[in-house]
This record gives C-alpha cells, structure tokens and sequence, in this order.
C-alpha cells in the first residue's frame, strides 16, 4: 500500500477517535459535542466574543448555512446570541452570551483534561507533542488562538 495513503488513514482513524473521545465527554457534561464547543471557543477568541457568521464559517472550515444550523441549538440554549450590525442590517454576527462564557470555562476545563489524558506520559512527551503540533500544522491545521506555531 501506498505509504502516503497509508498515513492518511491512519489520521482519519485517529481524528475519529479524537472526536468520539470529546464528543462523548462534553455530551455528557456539558450538553455539547466537539464541534459546539469548537465553535464556542472560536467565539470567545474574536475581538469583543463575537464574529459575522461568515467569517466564523470561514475559520471553522464550514459553509454559512452549516454555521447557521450549529449555533441554532446554541442560541436555544442561551449560550450564544444573534446580533445584526447597526450600520448594515444585512450582516449578521453571533455572539457569546454572559452564560456562554461562563458555561465555556467548564467546557474548557474538561476538554483540557481530555487532552492532557490522551497525551500523557510515558506515550507522549513534550517534545512528540510539539513535533506533531508542526506536522499537522504543515497539514494545515490551527489550534488555539494565541498558541504559537512550533517552528518547523
């Protein structure tokens, strides 16, 4: 088999098993999946928590109506909220709430324990993460706002 086809399905199995694993753990904590929370967070990170759809679309690798359809459950809940611009009623943004921020902090909390469970030591040291972290960069990966790309 193809080595390069080899490793691409390797890395699909994995990001499956990623996404059960959080998947699994924000449901049933928080009453939110992965890409809730994925979300959320890339709120929290825009200037003022809040960004026009379009862009929050573009920055999660979704289209405008998948964004619509991901923060209509999040906005019945409260945790996000719809907000048009005062100078084009045309634009719409969305926007954290005061209890999406604060319900985030718990979501942030156990999605860092998830994290720090599936790299632990002995498997992963610091030094295997960091190396991972650039090659999954190279692969066009983001993570964290304010995270620095490890060199490559």
């Amino acid at each position: 088999m193809n080595d390069a086809l080899d490793v691409s399905l390797r890395l699909v199995r994995a990001q499956t098993a990623l996404v059960k694993r959080f998947d699994a753990t924000l449901s049933g904590l928080h009453g939110v999946s992965l890409a809730d929370f994925t979300m959320l967070l890339r709120l929290r990170q825009a200037p003022g928590g809040r960004m026009r759809r379009v862009d929050l679309a573009e920055t999660l690798g979704l289209t405008a109506s998948g964004v619509t359809r991901g923060l209509a459950p999040l906005e019945r809940i409260g945790l996000v909220t719809r907000e048009t611009d005062a100078r084009d009623g045309r634009v719409a943004y969305a926007a954290l709430t005061d209890t999406g921020r604060e319900r985030l902090k718990d979501m942030l909390a156990s999605a860092e324990q998830i994290a720090a469970e599936i790299f632990a030591v002995p498997l992963w040291n610091k030094e295997d993460v960091g190396h991972l972290s650039t090659l999954l960069t190279r692969l066009g990966g983001t993570g964290l706002a304010g995270h620095k790309t490890p060199p490559p």
